[in-house]
């Protein structure tokens, strides 16, 4: 059964796809079915631009535990990062 769970969120970023970067103006977060590990359900990320097409678009899947340490570890370098003064929060 699918859990329908799912966000998207706009963002400023690059992604790379096979040869070449892009820009990365949506993030869209979901748990459910993957497309290619070998489990019921994944944290699936999708990096995409919307306006470039589906060419542009990095997409990782991740299990819940792999996501969890994911999501600290981000949380614990944008710590380090402010706390160096290297990050100004707008």
């Amino acid at each position: 059964m699918c859990t329908m769970i799912a966000k998207q969120v706009s963002v400023t970023g690059s992604g790379k796809a096979t040869n070449s970067w892009f820009a990365v103006d949506q993030a869209s977060v979901s748990y459910d079915h993957p497309f290619d590990m070998p489990l019921e359900y994944s944290l699936n990320l999708d990096f995409t631009n919307q306006g470039s097409g589906p060419g542009a678009r990095v997409a990782v899947e991740l299990d819940a535990e792999s996501a969890r340490k994911l999501v600290a570890a981000i949380q614990e370098v944008l710590r380090q990062a402010e706390a160096g003064g290297f990050l100004i929060r707008s």
